[in-house]
């Protein structure tokens, strides 16, 4: 295996946000042109952020990892993020606000997505548009 190409958490990172570390990770990651990246420590919030990013294709496959020491995820990158961060503070959005929100946090209608968190789960704001429901806004990426 090339460790050349995988980026590692060494550095002492601030633990306040870790879904804002792992996803600051990966964009620094992909603008290095790495292929691949270990998150640590990981939660089910990250995973499901991960997942969501996975199904629009802003990343590849990723798994968890068990070691002795705690669960990491590694992930394949696609090198196909421009941006992504987190939303704070956590903005509460009606089912008829998200257009306010794609303004403010995406380049233009259409391009990228919000993640959300709502009462039938964590999805994309194209999701919640569809089944018609409003939650808390958390992450974006385009």
């Amino acid at each position: 295996m090339d460790l050349r190409n995988t980026v590692k958490i060494r550095i002492k990172m601030s633990l306040n946000d870790p879904l804002a570390n792992a996803l600051s990770l990966i964009l620094n990651a992909e603008k290095t042109g790495k292929k691949e990246c270990i998150i640590k420590p990981i939660s089910k919030i990250i995973k499901k952020v991960f997942t969501i990013m996975k199904e629009n294709n802003y990343v590849g496959d990723f798994r968890e990892i068990n070691d002795q020491r705690g669960n990491y995820i590694k992930i394949n990158l696609l090198g196909s993020i421009n941006k992504t961060g987190v939303i704070k503070p956590r903005f509460a959005v009606a089912k008829t606000g998200f257009e306010k929100f794609e303004k403010r946090y995406l380049l233009a209608k259409d391009f990228g997505i919000i993640i959300i968190s709502t009462s039938k789960g964590i999805m994309s704001h194209i999701e919640a548009k569809k089944k018609r429901i409003g939650g808390k806004l958390i992450a974006y990426c385009y």
